[in-house]
């Protein structure tokens, strides 16, 4: 094995390592920012299941769920333009949620 095809590997393998920390600390930073949004079901008078997330009824898929709820009222499912996502969303931050 040559001198290049030494530094060519030594460099390959710090490369894999850097991405692999790289993707190790997106994971952490998402998880924790996600961790830091969620809040307590019980703020909004809804009821939970033993991990601290809300039951709810998905509208959408019209199928009973235990989700997280952040701060603005949306279940972790949410996604914004989806009429049945925004009544349930309304439906939480006026506490009228079917279980």
């Amino acid at each position: 094995m040559t001198l290049g095809d030494r530094l060519r590997r030594v460099i390959r393998q710090q490369a894999r390592r850097a991405g692999r920390e790289y993707a190790e600390s997106k994971r952490a930073y998402r998880e924790a920012r996600e961790a830091a949004e969620r809040v307590d079901p019980r703020e909004f008078n809804l009821p939970s299941d033993s991990d601290g997330n809300a039951r709810i009824v998905c509208r959408r898929h019209t199928e009973r769920r235990a989700v997280p709820v952040d701060a603005r009222g949306r279940p972790a499912c949410f996604e914004a333009g989806v009429d049945d996502c925004e009544g349930c969303a309304e439906d939480i931050r006026d506490g009228r949620v079917q279980t």
